[in-house]
């Protein structure tokens, strides 16, 4: 995946006010940090040579991949980073649309299981519905929403598509509607490997703790954060 890098345009090379676009520039000393600033006769409005910010660096998605799978939580990234929770909200969702879902084969065993989990306070409670390849443990798919036919057809679809062998699951009633009994599986240990699995995002991702304070504030984003931890 290529990184993003948002690139800096001086005023002193293109001279034209970023404010009226008039060309209309003159020079008007330096600012503490010795940039040099404009003064344009046309808006009457200053604006300074450049500006930096550690936003545009070309490291910075690849530090909040690292960050993202270390479980540090949004205001924490921000303070490690030095950049605003603003720019570090719309870098995870720009990471999150160039991240390709891994390739499904078929004949394989599946485990498919769902999580609780809160959004925007801890009275609304949505789940993360998730199906997990038994033999190499990849996350396949997933969906955010509410316990509904309709959250676990999301997954139960794209596991199908792919004539597996057998699919895991616990006893929700619901899954009984979306696969056929030839496939589906309901046994004490059918699944271990995926309950596991629940047991290290609770661990690793800060916004699904146990009794803890964190939670999601936004859909997007905790579908951003879960497909980055996921699949890259």
């Amino acid at each position: 995946m290529a990184f993003y890098q948002s690139s800096c345009i001086k005023i002193s090379d293109t001279k034209i006010c970023p404010h009226c676009t008039a060309p209309t520039l003159i020079k008007n000393g330096f600012t503490a940090n010795r940039k040099q600033q404009f003064y344009c006769k046309t808006c009457t409005k200053r604006c300074i040579d450049f500006y930096t910010s550690k936003g545009c660096s070309k490291e910075i998605n690849a530090h909040i991949i690292m960050l993202i799978k270390e479980g540090m939580g949004i205001r924490s990234m921000a303070r490690v980073l030095c950049i605003s929770t603003t720019t570090l909200l719309k870098r995870i969702v720009f990471i999150a649309k160039g991240v390709q879902s891994p390739p499904i084969y078929s004949g394989q065993i599946y485990e498919v299981d769902e999580m609780r989990t809160f959004l925007r306070h801890k009275g609304k409670v949505i789940w993360i519905v998730y199906a997990l390849d038994r033999v190499n443990k990849n996350v396949i798919s997933f969906a955010v929403g509410s316990r509904t036919k309709k959250t676990l057809n999301q997954v139960i679809k794209t596991v199908v598509l792919s004539n597996p062998k057998r699919i895991y699951t616990d006893g929700l009633i619901h899954y009984k509607f979306l696969i056929h009994n030839t496939i589906h599986k309901v046994t004490r240990f059918g699944t271990n490997r995926i309950e596991r699995k629940n047991l290290s995002l609770r661990t690793q991702l800060k916004r699904l703790n146990r009794r803890s304070i964190c939670f999601s504030k936004s859909l997007l984003v905790l579908s951003a954060v879960l497909r980055i931890y996921f699949w890259l």
